[in-house]
């Protein structure tokens, strides 16, 4: 009756139920913030257990939940090479409808299947596949609404390792990095029909989805690809401001940052720029930058004017965001190596880091201190993969299985 509840709920006023659903990457607002108020003082191995758990096959795609329904993605090796949008039901797993289209991975490094995370918004799911194919489907049923190849239709650059962006739903657009030429690094879709809206930028693909940073009055896309952090206009694609930040191998990955008016972006080899902006979202001003962060795949958590973000050398950190200060540093949330990864969540005042060996700690963060509450292994295997948490669980997945683990012990 209470799933029941929730889902008319959401029906009737169109507004999302806080802490139900997980409905894109990173959550409800793209911020990693999991709005769940009935949450464990600790966690207790014996009762961190499987309620489901269904076969999959590969990929770095994250997952998403919304009105009951899980969606994620996954490649199917054999026969032939397949992507697939994959619907569950939450509450049992059971595999509600499969879309499938053909696609050749060539010799993708790390090939083993999609990598952006489906987003859900209006009865509809937007997914964007590895070798570039955008489709919009019925979240209930699976039908192909509208869809874009968009290595053909714009002359599409697909980064080394393969797409790796979110869709962005914002104002009536739907945003993607397609890696177009020329122009058209990012184009903005009708989300309704797929229309072109809009198309900007002239630089390659990296591997981050787009951020919105807003001011009083003013607010822009803002992106990070492998040569320039950039500002640009929401209604017309048109670039704002550059600031050059040409990184090894293309690797702009961890999403940019906008928090206590300072864009963050930083990368695996040349470290951290943390940029300001006017009082109108211009005249971008590099205020530090450096080593004292540098930063893979995960995107950090932020709050009351600090970052906390998992360093490729020194574990997890916190660094002020104006000053570029690290109060704290050297906790190892995930082991030792050389593509560490774990994701960050906030859930009240404590955070969730779910670390590539599966491992889920519950963990106090704050300027002073990082203090570890528990954690506990609730994944048998490694993923790279972005979890989901909603209703009370947290939806999880390998190259083999997706699970759903309840936390709360109340759903």
């Amino acid at each position: 009756m209470q799933r029941l509840f929730a889902m008319a709920m959401v029906v009737l006023t169109g507004a999302l139920v806080q802490g139900a659903d997980w409905p894109q990457w990173r959550g409800v607002h793209r911020d990693g913030v999991w709005g769940e108020s009935q949450f464990p003082e600790k966690f207790r191995a014996e009762t961190l257990k499987p309620r489901w758990r269904q076969p999959l096959g590969g990929g770095y795609s994250g997952i998403a939940v919304s009105n009951g329904l899980v969606y994620t993605m996954d490649l199917q090796k054999k026969p032939r090479q397949l992507e697939r949008v994959l619907c569950l039901d939450a509450a049992s797993g059971k595999t509600l409808w499969v879309h499938s289209y053909p696609v050749d991975y060539q010799k993708m490094e790390y090939g083993n299947g999609p990598r952006a995370t489906p987003t859900v918004h209006k009865g509809r799911v937007y997914t964007f596949g590895a070798r570039g194919h955008l489709f919009c489907l019925d979240a209930r049923s699976g039908k192909v609404l509208w869809a874009r190849d968009t290595v053909k239709d714009f002359k599409g650059r697909i980064p080394t390792w393969g797409h790796a962006c979110s869709p962005l739903i914002h104002e009536g657009k739907l945003l993607v990095q397609v890696g177009g030429q020329p122009d058209a690094c990012l184009v903005a879709f009708d989300p309704e029909t797929g229309k072109e809206l809009w198309h900007g930028l002239e630089d390659p693909p990296g591997y981050a989805s787009p951020v919105i940073a807003q001011g009083k009055g003013w607010q822009l896309l803002v992106y990070w690809t492998p040569e320039n952090v950039v500002g640009m206009d929401l209604a017309t694609g048109k670039v704002r401001w550059k600031v050059p930040f040409k990184i090894t191998y293309g690797v702009s990955i961890s999403d940019l940052v906008w928090h206590d008016d300072v864009l963050l972006a930083s990368d695996y080899w040349f470290g951290t720029k943390a940029i300001t902006l006017d009082a109108r979202g211009e005249n971008p001003r590099v205020i530090w930058e450096g080593k004292r962060l540098s930063l893979l795949m995960s995107t950090p958590l932020w709050r009351a004017g600090h970052v906390y973000a998992l360093d490729r050398n020194q574990g997890l950190k916190c660094v002020e965001l104006k000053t570029g200060k690290v109060k704290w540093e050297g906790e190892h949330v995930t082991p030792r190596g050389r593509n560490p990864q774990a994701t960050l969540v906030w859930v009240g005042k404590r955070a969730l880091i779910f670390n590539e060996k599966g491992e889920l700690i519950l963990a106090r963060l704050g300027p002073e201190r990082y203090e570890e509450i528990s954690r506990t292994r609730v994944l048998d295997g490694e993923t790279w993969a972005h979890p989901a948490y909603a209703e009370g669980c947290i939806f999880i997945r390998t190259d083999e299985e997706i699970l759903c683990v309840p936390l709360t012990g109340s759903s």
